[in-house]
């Protein structure tokens, strides 16, 4: 660009000559001011060589001031007219050919730029006719001449008539070592002002903060007991979180449930397949809406992100992030004004240092990609409020394409396709599984003792509060649906902690907490704008919220559109004289988007985020309004078993009695809803702290008339009863049948806890073969090593095939002698060294394996088993191979399930000397192709059970000599 090269040369002269003048009119008369840089060295130097040379020299820093400037008049010229860009340099230049540059002057601003600046614009006239972009092109080109100025005028010699000679022949060297200085100047452009070589250390400085300060995370703190929960590191109590895809049309999710009681290895299982880590799913996407529900993580994760950015820390899919600057954006500090531009970007969280922040950092990282920007929190904002939000951030994607972006918010503010127009890809947080929540429940007393706070137990403890925590999760369904989010699993964590390893055994008050949490106190705590915008105290807001819920468990329905619940909404307002004027519309919008009770499950659509909060709250209202005859007319049916046996709990003496009596008179009245109905009345004992002697011992004999359990759907429905059912149950189970036995075990399993193991270990010592089956099905339910030493470890199991469900099973199977037939399926087939376990078993004679995959057919056939008799190796996908079996050496039987061994050659299974058996089942063989496994040494008989040839007809014979081949087809 001519122009601007033209334009460095006009003021690198300027800058120079001025620079020159004033060193040699130093202390000199003011009218020499007006002679040209030539005419002074003329005056002022002796001789023509001695001219010459200073005149070179002032060329040298001419050039080197114009190496500097031009780059940046290229880049800040490249969309201006010419007339404009040459208004600009006659601007600077004139100030400087004007300005006061005299000795007095540079020691009044102790020589330094920025003053120097400011004392030219302030004794000069102001350029007239510059417009506003063309006055700042003028003060950034002005700053940077300045400095040039003075870093010249620092680096030449003072001037001294008497040593003139000396201080000449120091010129030959100044041009030379000026130029070095303005080399090491930072580089300048309409981006950088000021420069860069500040910028490293201001990153490292504001790293090092958030490192610091948002590495930590309050423990949940509304327990009572527990004024000052410790704030411990989120780099140890970050827990992983789930998350799945929403593209495509809003649909209605699966809805969470009260099951009935989980079996050990699904708090091992790994979540479904349709769900990622939020980490993998972050890794492939540079703009992600992720949405949640409260409490479910959404803060702490980007927390964790913003600390881990801060420390390079990330590994696996996200070491692509180590180098990203993190700037966290909290959205609820801006409510009332707009999302904040970028130099403002760093106030919420770096406050304290963006004083010192160099003067177009934020741009500078924004601008070359560095930046990871998270928005928390779109919902915090009331709703007029967040069209600005997604207009900022359309403008400021449209300046900075090449940032990472992750925005938060819940449903309710941002429906999946709020920002799909910028680019955003729609994530959703899952609520924690059951092995999700076992590892946040570990996570959480790890980050307890690794905060160093006061406890209420001597830190040595926590391993028992954990592990008794972890017990009773498991035993109490109820528990397990409730901690479906951190949020509220970390109140049981505390509540747990607080009070001495106890919970409520009834769960009343367990959703008591958990809903003024969600409701109410969380907001209040944190200031959230959105929330303090209501007149709604949290009584007002639980009123509103009862009603809808009956409304819908009235109407037999889990959600409802928009505009019907606004009107119910509206109708009882109309009854709370104090908030009468508000309208419905207003406070469900309230409601949905800061309740965390409610949810968007479609578009225009809400529901209750989990059926037990709807149930909860329609309990209380149909106890507030004294409905408990509705209640009695609906006790048969399955949708209304948990909202009856709430109500319970809820109710006045005089309407429990109501309620037990009118549901005993039915199942009296009424033969065909009889067990059912007796059955809802027996679990309402759960929930009341007490029942009237009459009521109780009708209740009781209901109970006996449920007894002993026959059917398959027995156990599960006796088990909702809950542990005071034990107590009617038999405590032997001679003189019962097989069937009723085994169905007894399995009740007493699904009741689970420490009573329920007694009775099991009870009926062990006792069992004879037809409960012996039912008590090692009943293993899953409880911890494996201690149901392995109290109960199995006293059966004989010599004739059972025992399936193992979990690792924890693996583990403790080593210590029972009398295990030897095993089952493994496949998701445990996949775990590192379980085979390695397996092959500990003392007496392990018979072993049956269901596999997916090749590796996993290596890992099991280079494990040595001596005394392995039996094998079945069932493939269920992809799995090509031929095992080799040379490693059993014991080995007779040989079961091979679902292969393709059309290909497979002779010796396919190596050479195993005692196997004299081979099945195939479901596989497919070539029969025209010599039999694979004729080379095995000892084999004489061959079982074939639904095997197919290779062109899908079925195989029904084969001709081995000396083989004795048998079909079952």
């Amino acid at each position: 660009m001519v122009f601007a090269e033209t334009a460095a040369l006009r003021l690198g002269s300027k800058v120079a000559g001025a620079a020159g003048r004033a060193w040699l009119n130093r202390g000199r008369r003011t009218q020499e001011r007006a002679l040209t840089m030539e005419e002074l060295i003329r005056l002022r130097l002796p001789g023509v060589r001695l001219q010459r040379e200073v005149e070179a020299q002032f060329t040298h820093i001419t050039n080197a001031v114009f190496d500097r400037l031009e780059p940046s008049l290229r880049h800040s010229f490249e969309r201006r007219e010419e007339n404009s860009r040459q208004a600009v340099v006659d601007a600077v230049a004139d100030t400087f050919a004007k300005g006061d540059l005299s000795d007095d002057a540079l020691f009044a601003t102790d020589v330094r730029a920025p003053e120097l600046v400011r004392h030219l614009v302030t004794t000069t006239t102001p350029p007239p006719g510059l417009d506003a972009e063309e006055t700042r092109l003028y003060e950034l080109l002005l700053a940077e001449c300045a400095e040039y100025y003075v870093r010249i005028v620092r680096g030449l010699p003072v001037f001294e008539e008497r040593a003139v000679a000396e201080l000449l022949a120091r010129t030959a060297t100044v041009g030379a070592e000026i130029a070095r200085i303005l080399e090491r100047l930072p580089d300048r452009s309409h981006f950088a002002p000021e420069g860069t070589d500040l910028d490293a250390a201001f990153r490292r400085e504001y790293l090092a903060l958030l490192s610091r300060d948002l590495d930590e995370v309050e423990m949940f703190r509304r327990v009572p007991g527990q004024d000052s929960p410790p704030r411990v590191p989120l780099s140890v109590a970050y827990m992983s979180l789930r998350t799945r895809g929403e593209e495509g049309p809003a649909r209605t999710r699966r809805r969470p449930s009260v099951a009935g009681r989980l079996d050990m290895g699904q708090w091992e299982a790994a979540a479904e397949a349709r769900s990622l880590r939020v980490e993998s799913a972050l890794s492939t996407r540079a703009r992600v809406l992720l949405r949640g529900e409260a409490g479910t993580g959404k803060t702490t994760l980007l927390r964790w992100l913003a600390v881990t950015a801060a420390r390079g820390a990330f590994t696996g899919e996200l070491s692509e992030w180590n180098g990203l600057t993190p700037v966290l954006v909290k959205l609820r500090e801006y409510g009332g004004g707009r999302p904040p531009l970028p130099e403002r970007m760093l106030d919420g969280v770096a406050g304290m240092i963006t004083g010192i922040m160099p003067r177009g950092w934020a741009e500078r990282e924004l601008s070359a990609g560095r930046v990871l920007l998270m928005v928390d929190g779109i919902d915090e904002l009331v709703a007029g409020e967040r069209p600005a939000v997604r207009d900022w951030l359309r403008r400021l994607l449209g300046v900075y394409p090449d940032i990472r972006v992750v925005v938060t918010s819940r449903p309710a503010a941002a429906r999946a396709g709020w920002l799909t127009a910028e680019g955003f890809t729609p994530l959703h947080l899952d609520r924690m599984s059951p092995s999700d929540l076992a590892g946040f429940v570990r996570r959480w007393h790890q980050a307890v003792r690794a905060s160093g706070s006061a406890l209420p137990c001597a830190p040595e403890e926590l391993p028992e509060y954990e592990e008794a925590l972890l017990t009773a999760l498991k035993d109490r369904a109820h528990l397990q649906a409730l901690a479906g989010t951190p949020l509220l699993a970390a109140m049981l964590c505390a509540m747990h902690l607080a009070q001495g390893r106890r919970l409520p055994q009834n769960r009343m008050e367990l959703y008591r907490n958990a809903l003024n949490t969600l409701v109410h106190e969380r907001d209040a705590d944190r200031g959230i704008p959105s929330a303090a915008d209501t007149r709604l105290t949290l009584d007002d807001k639980l009123v509103l919220l009862r009603d809808l819920a009956w409304r819908l468990s009235d109407n037999n329905r889990s959600e409802i559109d928009v505009p019907r619940a606004a009107a119910w909404m509206d109708q009882r307002l109309r009854t709370m004289r104090h908030v009468a004027d508000l309208s419905g519309a207003t406070v469900l919008d309230q409601l949905r988007h800061r309740s965390g009770l409610l949810r968007d499950p479609a578009e225009d659509r809400i529901d209750f985020v989990h059926r037990t909060f709807q149930e909860y709250l329609a309990a209380a209202e149909a106890v507030d309004a004294d409905r408990v005859g509705n209640l009695v007319g609906r006790a048969h049916l399955d949708l209304w078993r948990e909202t009856i046996v709430l109500a319970a709990g809820h109710a006045q003496t005089r309407q429990r009695e109501e309620l037990l009596n009118g549901i005993l008179d039915r199942a009296d009245a009424e033969r065909k809803y009889a067990r059912k109905l007796r059955l809802v009345a027996a679990s309402c004992q759960e929930t009341c702290t007490s029942l009237p002697v009459g009521v109780a011992e009708r209740v009781d004999a209901a109970i006996d008339k449920l007894l002993p359990p026959r059917r398959s759907t027995d156990p599960a429905a006796l088990a909702a009863v809950g542990p005071s059912l034990l107590r009617k149950l038999p405590r032997s189970l001679e003189g019962l049948s097989p069937t009723v036995a085994a169905r007894t075990v399995e009740t007493v399993a699904l009741i689970g806890g420490e009573e329920a193991l007694g009775m099991l270990a009870a009926h062990a010592v006792r069992a004879d073969a037809k409960t012996v089956d039912a008590l090692v099905e009943a293993w899953s339910y409880f911890p494996a090593e201690r149901y392995a030493r109290d109960v199995l470890a006293v059966m004989t199991l010599e004739s059972v095939f025992v399936v193992l469900k979990h690792a924890g099973q693996v583990r403790a199977g080593r210590t029972v002698p009398g295990i030897t037939a095993v089952g493994i399926p496949q998701r445990l087939a996949e775990h590192k060294g379980v085979f390695q376990e397996i092959a500990a078993y003392p007496h392990l004679a018979r072993l049956s394996v269901y596999l997916r995959s090749d590796d996993t057919l290596r890992a099991l056939t280079r494990t040595p088993m001596p005394r392995l008799t039996t094998l079945s190796v069932r493939s269920t996908r992809g799995t090509t191979t031929a095992p080799d079996l040379s490693a059993f050496a014991a080995l007779e039987a040989f079961v091979l399930g679902k292969f393709d061994v059309s290909a497979w050659r002779s010796g396919a299974l190596g050479t195993p000397p005692e196997l004299w058996h081979l099945m195939l089942s479901g596989c497919t063989l070539d029969a025209t192709a010599p039999f694979p496994f004729s080379s095995l040494p000892s084999l004489t008989h061959v079982t074939l059970d639904d095997c197919r040839r290779t062109d899908g007809t079925p195989l029904t014979e084969l001709n081995l000599p000396g083989i004795v081949v048998m079909s079952r087809d």
